[in-house]
């Protein structure tokens, strides 16, 4: 006589189990997680030996505790997001510098900014340059010591590449 293998659609026979299927794991143990470990902790704990009250104010506290680290988490990830527009947005009308794909330091006036993905990006010329990428923002016009110092002194955005500073000095080396 041969057995075979059960399904594994038996429903559970438990007061406390849900019809609901099982979801993916979480990744972070947020206030739900803990009080549903709280409660199961509850539930089967020694009815001789119940759990000490101090445990229990002490695992309150690190709840608490931890809403509040996660609060603020939560608004210095959002302050940081405000001052990345803030530091984008007065980047307009600024000459800025940066690396391209092909590794070559570009420099154009800062036309716009876009907040459309996580980190803002800027609009150069033809470019458009995640604000993480600019290596250098200085007033249009500054042009001491600068590569545009050959320039006529206008400061009208261009978007070809005759703005990029000199290429072959990072391959002289």
């Amino acid at each position: 006589m041969s057995i075979m293998p059960t399904e594994t659609t038996v429903q559970a026979t438990s007061l406390h189990a849900t019809a609901t299927p099982a979801t993916a794991a979480k990744k972070e143990m947020d206030s739900e997680v803990f009080l549903a470990l709280l409660v199961a902790q509850l539930r089967n704990q020694d009815p001789t030996s119940p759990m000490d009250t101090s445990d229990m104010m002490a695992q309150s506290t690190q709840l608490a505790s931890m809403e509040q680290l996660t609060a603020l988490t939560d608004t210095s990830r959002e302050s940081f997001a405000l001052q990345m527009r803030v530091a984008a947005a007065g980047m307009v009308g600024q000459e800025v510098s940066f690396v391209d794909a092909d590794g070559v330091t570009q420099t154009g006036i800062a036309e716009s900014v876009s907040f459309a993905y996580e980190v803002p990006q800027v609009k150069v010329g033809e470019w458009t340059v995640p604000l993480d990428a600019v290596a250098l923002v200085r007033a249009a016009g500054n042009q001491a010591g600068g590569a545009t110092a050959g320039s006529s002194g206008t400061t009208a955005p261009s978007t070809d590449s005759s703005t990029t500073t000199s290429g072959s000095a990072g391959t002289a080396a």
